[in-house]
């Protein structure tokens, strides 16, 4: 019989096992508790299960915890981990602490769907290595766990508030494992991360736009834009020539229509596309569109060639989509020290090996 996922089990699923085993109902809830809401790493660690029925339990289930090769630390608190899979592969994930004065403290996990990336945007260092494979439900959410745990061991306390599936691959082209992952992550008896603390980050996958906001319209939604027209954004975002810009703004709209919600557009500025012509385009594309323009500043990636704009730049970028009345904002920069963007950590290390 084939092992299966531990952390990648719903505890309707744990209670199914479980009774098949013998097992009561509680021993199920039990053991999903201290997976998902304890983000234990060992069988050693369930210390309320008795040694039987954990030797009963470990032949049934497979908890592999990921491996910390390396972890970086901004001057702005902001946590950079690189982690190796059971199979080797490594994956990235980052820890971004927000301190606030009139509400309670944001921590954010932002989280990668899968090994490489398939869609190869051109100022991106994830897309330089091309996809290897998806990760699992279980590698998900397994992210998260074991950044609570590592935190934990400082800070008892410590909450993951926020989750964006931002990290390497694309999350909609592995959109049933990524889904399952959000309901674990959200389960009252898990970490219990609130649906609106979670958000989608897509370069334009036009068909699970649309499925999504049909199956969780709870779930934020990022799209990652960068430019207002197809042959621009076609270098940018290879994924553009299978859904050019108008399928993707319908999708956006019907979108909008389902959930009711307002989405963030993602427009990463080099010193390239931040002229007054690319602002004017862009807020000529997004007229009528309810959502927020998030401004980006591109991440220096070698081999990318590509440079980020001036702070001058971007404000006057910013002052011409708020004077054509599109929402608008600049992300605050975190980790910028340790190379947090996404792919930076993996491809540094495996270029000292």
């Amino acid at each position: 019989m084939e092992s299966i996922e531990l952390r990648g089990c719903s505890e309707d699923e744990l209670v199914e096992i479980c009774r098949e085993m013998g097992l009561k109902r509680f021993r199920a809830i039990q053991l999903f508790q201290w997976v998902q809401q304890k983000a234990v790493r060992s069988w050693d660690e369930m210390k309320n299960i008795g040694k039987g029925d954990r030797q009963t339990l470990s032949s049934h289930f497979h908890l592999y915890p990921l491996e910390r090769v390396r972890e970086q630390r901004s001057e702005d608190g902001t946590r950079k981990y690189l982690f190796r899979l059971e199979d080797g592969e490594m994956i990235e994930c980052v820890l971004m602490d927000y301190a606030r004065t009139r509400s309670r403290d944001r921590h954010t996990v932002c989280v990668s769907t899968q090994v490489g990336c398939a869609v190869g945007c051109s100022f991106c260092a994830t897309g330089l290595e091309g996809l290897r494979r998806n990760l699992s439900v279980g590698e998900i959410v397994g992210q998260v766990l074991d950044i609570t745990h590592y935190v934990r061991q400082e800070d008892p306390d410590f909450q993951v508030t926020n989750i964006v599936f931002m990290g390497m691959g694309e999350p909609l082209l592995n959109y049933d494992r990524v889904l399952q992952a959000i309901l674990l992550l959200n389960h009252g008896q898990g970490l219990n991360i609130g649906m609106r603390r979670m958000t989608i980050s897509t370069c334009g996958v036009v068909p699970q736009i649309i499925q999504l906001a049909k199956d969780n319209p709870q779930v934020g939604l990022a799209i990652s834009l960068h430019a207002a027209r197809d042959d621009v954004r076609n270098d940018l975002i290879p994924m553009n020539r299978r859904y050019p810009l108008k399928q993707l703004m319908e999708a956006c709209q019907e979108y909008t229509q389902i959930t009711h919600r307002r989405i963030t557009f993602e427009v990463a500025l080099t010193s390239e596309n931040s002229r007054r012509e690319d602002a004017e385009a862009i807020a000529g594309l997004l007229k009528g569109q309810f959502g927020h323009v998030n401004l980006i500043p591109v991440n220096p990636v070698a081999g990318t060639g590509m440079e980020r704009p001036s702070s001058e730049l971007m404000r006057k970028f910013a002052q011409v989509l708020e004077d054509a009345g599109i929402s608008v904002s600049s992300r605050e920069e975190r980790g910028m020290d340790i190379d947090a963007a996404c792919g930076q950590l993996r491809r540094q290390w495996e270029g000292e090996l």
